[in-house]
């Protein structure tokens, strides 16, 4: 920026405070007599009240209901992810020093901290946006800003057919599964398109159900008449105040729900969500980070030895709590699929695995090895 730039930021700091309102704003910025049109002045209250509360030059990819992700390495292009990966934009950071102060600005405005004493942060913006920072040295080719956004739209199933991401043969065995309240959870790598999936489903839920959904950040948004939610909460910078999943899923269990929900399962709380699963709420659902759908068992192995569980008592729990897995991958174009539907059914030695059960592409379903399995499953729902 300019030193009038900055000025006019330091004048808009001291004398209009942190709600940065439009209208004063613009008083500054006519104080300033930087703009010499309404059109002009529009466009410089704008961009200072996005460097004021909002990310900066970042924020013009907030708006854009089709980024999923804003990605900044460092000095250089801000790369944004619209579906098909990552790509470089016209948008770059010229310094360090730009890049840092943007970082703990965001940061600090969390209620988080970042500097050479707290070199990282994972924090959420007011509008749901995850934000993951990190500084030098940790980070030696400069700081790191990773923005995940939430989801603006919910699609249905026939938008998923339309954007090829499902044949319209699965449409009703989707439904089925719905509507017979099997559990499931939804696998896939970072970025496949779980939550959307997730919240699409959902939205088949019957009216008559309450749903309640527990969330580290308010994402999931399916179209239903009855939807209760609960949030996470980090810890402040003192550390303290922080709620977990584990915590709100015990506290869900107390709210009557027809549908118990968890946005995602990454930690402790998979102790509690086998648990709710196997005391008769049927129909819960979750998503797991997994890169294929043969490996779940191995994740929720994983993550409930961490929290205390016996293996036996993880895959014990496992194969009473959860019937489905529907795997979401991303193909060599970058466009996200759901892959198909797999069985989870017993193994040797008192442990569950997990089998194919239909495959969905482009032809449509083909059959998989326990195809009738999951047939007999939706039939007996």
């Amino acid at each position: 920026m300019s030193r009038l730039d900055d000025a006019l930021l330091s004048d808009v700091r001291r004398n209009v405070g942190a709600v940065a309102d439009p209208v004063a704003v613009a008083r500054e910025v006519r104080r300033h007599s930087v703009v010499a049109g309404t059109t002009q002045m529009l466009e410089s209250t704008g961009a200072v009240v996005d460097e004021v509360v909002g990310a900066g030059v970042l924020q013009q990819f907030l708006y854009d209901e089709n980024v999923s992700d804003v990605l900044v390495n460092g000095p250089g292009p801000v790369w944004v992810d619209r579906g098909g990966g990552p790509v470089a934009t016209d948008v770059v950071l010229e310094d360090e020093q730009t890049v840092r102060r943007l970082a703990q600005r965001l940061v600090a405005a969390c209620g988080r901290r970042l500097d050479d004493a707290v070199p990282y942060a994972d924090a959420r913006l007011a509008d749901g946006t995850r934000l993951h920072a990190v500084l030098p040295p940790l980070s030696p080719g400069g700081t790191l800003l990773s923005l995940r956004l939430p989801p603006r739209r919910t699609f249905t199933l026939a938008d998923l057919v339309r954007v090829g991401s499902m044949p319209a043969a699965a449409v009703d065995l989707l439904h089925d599964v719905m509507s017979k309240r099997i559990a499931f959870v939804i696998s896939g790598g970072t970025g496949t398109g779980k939550t959307t999936v997730l919240s699409t489903l959902l939205s088949l839920v019957s009216p008559a159900e309450r749903m309640v959904l527990v969330e580290d950040a308010i994402e999931l948004k399916p179209r239903h008449p009855h939807v209760v939610r609960l949030e996470s909460r980090l810890a402040n910078a003192e550390g303290a105040g922080g709620v977990d999943l584990s915590v709100l899923v015990r506290q869900a269990l107390r709210m009557r729900p027809d549908r118990l929900v968890v946005g995602e399962v990454r930690g402790r709380e998979v102790v509690d969500l086998l648990a709710a699963l196997n005391t008769g709420h049927e129909g819960g659902a979750s998503t797991l980070h997994a890169n294929r759908a043969e490996h779940v068992p191995a994740r929720f192995e994983a993550l409930g030895v961490a929290a205390g569980l016996s293996r036996e008592a993880v895959h014990s729990q496992l194969a009473a709590a959860i019937e489905l897995v529907l795997h979401v991958r991303r193909s060599a174009d970058g466009h996200r699929r759901i892959a198909g539907i797999a069985v989870v059914e017993p193994d040797v030695g008192g442990l569950v695995r997990v089998r194919p059960a239909v495959r969905f592409d482009s032809d449509g379903v083909s059959d998989g090895a326990l195809a009738a399995d999951l047939y007999r499953r939706l039939a007996a729902g």
